[in-house]
């Protein structure tokens, strides 16, 4: 493996250990009126959870508009300089956080997420640059290897996130430390791209124009893109969509049902992160061996919407813990192939492009759902957005394998 992909794996792994030690802590905000970290008075529950969908639903928008813009700066100005500026308002976006919890002060917890998006396409030129360092044969794996950092961030980052949140490990510990700390793990990230990491793009696009309205435009002009590609974006729309709606209230569900504390909902976390990377370091490579990319998505969109689904039966931790894998194998198997049939259908030049474009067709279909969960979540029930999540993954499923069908394509 390059030396150079070590680093964006060490990117990926650290930018995804920063989200994954907030998953405990947002909800607590304004979802759960029992937190000791609420910040609304707890007659104002309803409404707390409808800015908890808001709030959800910020970065995603940003992201929607601003990753395509990031992707084209990265083939226009180089993978490098995009990667170390993009985390670098990543950690801003985290003190801000930080700082709001401390002062209560809740518009400013939302420009820290719209801080955080509009700097928030690094993933996609990290995925852009781990492309360019990849083999075509070996992308694949490497996009396992992706996925493997995902799964280790998710281990690691949620158990931290409730540690660092429980006063009784340390009387300092609040919720706004789990965000300090993730500023401070951004900060070392960029650093270490500025420092280590050697550009990946070998022919930078000098005449490429940056447009700030790229994002609507791209959407709209799909239909430029090769009949798979554009498959892969339409089920990429659906699939988020569906897991907005499945993650914006898991938490919150959890806390109802099980009564689940900060701490025991980073160890939940942790242990699916665990699955997640058993599925890219095993399962993936030896799927990898065997089939092609494109006849494995479909059938793990639909098992994946099987595996939200069984997350409302148990009425036990130990059956919650048991239905784990049905839901994460599948959902980390899309997610490699996801990745590496969308850069092999690329060309280099335009692949920072392409990604970013990704990223907001993914991004749009995380915008609206949290803001629609919010509501049904207090109208009805928490499992309610788990319900509808399932049914919008499982769509994907039944509209990739349509397409193919329909379109022809060799598998």
């Amino acid at each position: 493996m390059p030396k150079k992909l070590w680093f964006l794996l060490l990117t990926v792994f650290i930018d995804m250990l920063g989200v994954g030690i907030l998953i405990p802590v947002i909800p607590q905000l304004l979802g759960e009126p029992g937190s000791l970290y609420y910040l609304l008075d707890p007659s104002q529950a309803k409404f707390g959870l409808v800015l908890l969908g808001i709030l959800m639903a910020m970065y995603p928008v940003a992201v929607f508009f601003m990753a395509p813009v990031l992707g084209a700066m990265s083939d226009k100005y180089g993978r490098k300089p995009v990667l170390f500026i993009s985390i670098l308002g990543t950690a801003l976006s985290y003190f801000i956080f930080a700082y709001a919890i401390l002062t209560r002060n809740i518009f400013l917890l939302f420009a820290s997420r719209l801080v955080d998006g509009i700097t928030g396409g690094n993933i996609s030129v990290a995925q852009a640059a781990i492309a360019d360092s990849a083999s075509h044969e070996h992308r694949a794996k490497a996009f396992g290897s992706v996925g493997a950092a995902f799964g280790l961030g998710f281990i690691i980052g949620p158990f931290l996130g409730g540690v660092l949140s429980t006063p009784s490990v340390l009387p300092f510990f609040n919720a706004s430390t789990p965000f300090i700390f993730s500023g401070i793990l951004s900060l070392f990230n960029a650093f270490s791209i500025y420092y280590f990491f050697k550009e990946s793009i070998k022919e930078k696009d000098k005449e490429r124009k940056i447009d700030i309205f790229s994002a609507v435009k791209n959407v709209i002009k799909t239909k430029r893109f090769k009949k798979e590609i554009r498959i892969l974006f339409l089920c990429s729309f659906l699939l988020n969509a569906g897991m907005a709606f499945f993650y914006s209230f898991f938490n919150v569900f959890l806390t109802n049902k099980f009564s689940f504390s900060s701490a025991e909902i980073g160890n939940f976390f942790a242990y699916v992160g665990v699955w997640i990377i058993f599925t890219q370091v095993v399962v993936v490579p030896y799927i990898a061996k065997r089939y092609k990319e494109i006849q494995v998505l479909g059938m793990s969109y639909l098992l994946y919407s099987l595996g939200i689904l069984l997350y409302l039966l148990p009425n036990s931790v130990w059956l919650l813990l048991f239905v784990v894998p049905f839901a994460s194998v599948p959902n980390g198997l899309q997610m490699a192939n996801f990745s590496s049939f969308l850069t092999k259908e690329t060309e280099e030049r335009v692949r920072g492009e392409v990604m970013g474009v990704s990223s907001s067709v993914a991004s749009l279909g995380q915008a609206i759902p949290p803001l629609l969960a919010g509501l049904i979540a207090a109208a009805t029930a928490s499992f309610v957005p788990i319900v509808i999540g399932a049914v919008v993954v499982m769509l994907a499923g039944f509209v990739f394998i349509y397409k193919i069908k329909n379109a022809k394509i060799s598998v």
